[in-house]
């Protein structure tokens, strides 16, 4: 038993030594941050503009892969915070207003409880109401990196639509 517990002390040390976190000189450089991990005065955020148009005046990007949280193509500073009583987005987005209005839908994934495996009908489930949890604004950022991803999609409507509910469970047994 004393054995083991030298030999995975021993593959532990070793772990960290080689990844340097005993070495406070790489905690300078970690991915895409440039500045120390201890200080944030030396951080500088990624330009980035927002936009300020309302609803319905502004174009939308496609999807980034299919079934992705879409990007929010207007402003939504007056819609904030959002909370589980105060939800801006379900006043158009709702699947029962949308149409009407011209907005997208929630899809059939964001009326499902998954956590108990029922429909909850006519009501935004209790974990899908804060919206900006998985949906941001578009904006004018340029990628930090190059990326050659070229997202493939089973049929043009899933571009801007979700089928998640329907494909959710694809590929488990």
């Amino acid at each position: 038993m004393m054995k083991k517990k030298i030999i995975s002390v021993s593959v532990v040390a070793v772990f960290l030594v080689a990844c340097g976190i005993n070495n406070s000189s790489n905690s300078d450089q970690i991915g895409l941050r440039k500045a120390s991990l201890e200080n944030e005065n030396k951080v500088f955020l990624v330009e980035a503009n927002y936009t300020n148009l309302q609803p319905g005046e502004s174009h939308r990007f496609e999807r980034s892969y299919e079934n992705a949280p879409p990007l929010i193509p207007h402003a939504i500073e007056d819609m904030l915070p959002i909370t589980k009583d105060n939800n801006t987005c379900l006043s158009c987005h709702d699947k029962a207003i949308a149409k009407d209005v011209g907005a997208t839908p929630l899809p059939a994934s964001h009326y499902y409880d998954f956590r108990r495996n029922k429909n909850t009908g006519s009501n935004i489930s209790d974990a899908r109401f804060n919206c900006t949890q998985c949906h941001v604004p578009q904006s004018d950022a340029k990628p930090l990196i190059g990326n050659s991803f070229k997202p493939e999609f089973k049929n043009n409507k899933l571009k801007n639509h979700s089928n998640l509910i329907d494909v959710i469970n694809e590929g488990v047994k």
